[in-house]
């Protein structure tokens, strides 16, 4: 499930089990919500931008080999037939934020993560971004594993930091 207002993409493990991501999702105009499938997986994916992003930005390469430099980062996995992916990223500073053309990213290291627990027809879920709401001081029961929230735009620490505070996406149990 992709928590897109909120920035988390969360891999449901069973009933009341899931692990935590931080992500980077599409910035105003570029967010889209729905159910998909993992259509395939790749590491080290090479890059070839859509047609109509490189209308928008014309100077980007027609193609970019799989490697530490590609914007897709380590892994990506492929939803349905559509052009989006859940994909690593070269630019970690960017987690957690609202900058993509509507895919979803997340660290190199969370991705490889992710990409060995996650199967070709697993169900994606993406929550509109209209739907996301934050814990408050005064949070209800259920904000159990959310409340305190580190991880919120004005307390998330860098990229870099959030990598030396936890090498490992969270468990969070449900109340």
């Amino acid at each position: 499930m992709i928590d897109t207002g909120n920035t988390f993409l969360y891999l449901v493990l069973n009933e009341r089990q899931a692990m935590r991501y931080g992500i980077g999702v599409g910035r105003e105009g570029f967010t889209w919500s729905g159910e998909q499938t993992v259509a395939r997986k790749t590491e080290w994916p090479d890059w070839r931008p859509p047609a109509d992003m490189l209308l928008r930005q014309p100077y980007l390469p027609r193609f970019m080999a799989g490697g530490p430099t590609n914007p897709l980062g380590a892994r990506a996995m492929y939803l349905g037939e559509t052009e989006y992916r859940i994909h690593g990223t070269n630019k970690p500073d960017t987690i957690g934020k609202r900058v993509s053309s509507g895919c979803i990213r997340l660290t190199n290291e969370d991705v490889a993560d992710l990409y060995e627990r996650v199967k070709i027809g697993a169900k994606v879920i993406v929550l509109p971004a209209t739907s996301a709401r934050r814990p408050s001081q005064g949070a209800p029961s259920d904000a159990a594993s959310r409340a305190p929230d580190p991880t919120s735009p004005s307390n998330r620490p860098s990229a870099t930091n959030a990598q030396m505070l936890s090498s490992e996406p969270k468990v969070a149990e449900a109340q």
